[in-house]
């Protein structure tokens, strides 16, 4: 049997096309991560200022 350039051609194709859907893929889960982490990081911050705001302590301190 013997490998002629055709047959090269369309496994060079089919890795190609595998290795492109791979980073397709591979893009939009980063995509997603980055937007849930962006969220979390949001929503942390606001229960935070919520909170700090909510549980603030006013000291007056009077010089005699």
């Amino acid at each position: 049997m013997t490998i002629s350039r055709d047959d090269l051609e369309a496994t060079a194709r089919r890795l190609v096309g595998a290795i492109d859907e791979t980073k397709e893929s591979a893009k939009n889960t980063a995509m997603m991560g980055a937007f849930v982490v962006v969220a979390v990081v949001v929503v942390a911050f606001a229960i935070g200022r919520r909170r700090g705001s909510r549980n603030k302590s006013l000291i007056e301190v009077y010089k005699v």
